[in-house]
């Protein structure tokens, strides 16, 4: 038979190992959701960066397309850049109205300069509003996250 003091030991080595397993356990579970949510927010940053500067840099480009015939195309190569960042961190739909607003502004230096009065016709058809699909597809992504 055993001594009652072996099974006493027994008993604390098992919860002792019980009570360690448990505690490594918790420990690791607690810094694995940490490091998901510093990484989740990381890229909620980089998006809200990268849709904000597209959005600065995709007005300025359709502003002056509107009163300029042309521009130096190299100028264009930052929003086309920001639009091939968007492959890599965004969705699909993201993209194709980032391209999509990118399209209009090289078709828009393309087109006769407008002036005043056709400016005050567009503003009055809401037609001056070329990134609202851009910006719904941005928050619709974004929301997914559970940002907005």
């Amino acid at each position: 038979m055993m001594d009652s003091a072996y099974v006493s030991a027994f008993a604390a080595l098992a919860g002792a190992g019980i009570g360690g397993a448990t505690s490594f356990a918790t420990s690791w579970m607690t810094n694995w959701a940490q490091t998901r949510t510093q990484r989740l927010v990381h890229k909620i940053e980089r998006l809200e960066d990268l849709y904000k500067n597209f959005l600065e840099e995709a007005s300025r480009f359709y502003a002056d397309s509107l009163v300029h015939e042309t521009t130096d195309v190299s100028q264009l190569i930052r929003l086309y850049a920001m639009i091939s960042r968007m492959r890599v961190l965004s969705s699909p739909r993201t993209v194709e109205n980032a391209e999509r607003v990118a399209r209009m502004i090289v078709d828009t230096y393309l087109a006769p300069n407008k002036t005043f009065p056709e400016l005050r016709d567009m503003v009055n058809r809401g037609a001056l509003d070329p990134l609202r699909d851009f910006s719904e597809a941005c928050r619709e992504e974004l929301g997914r996250f559970g940002y907005l």
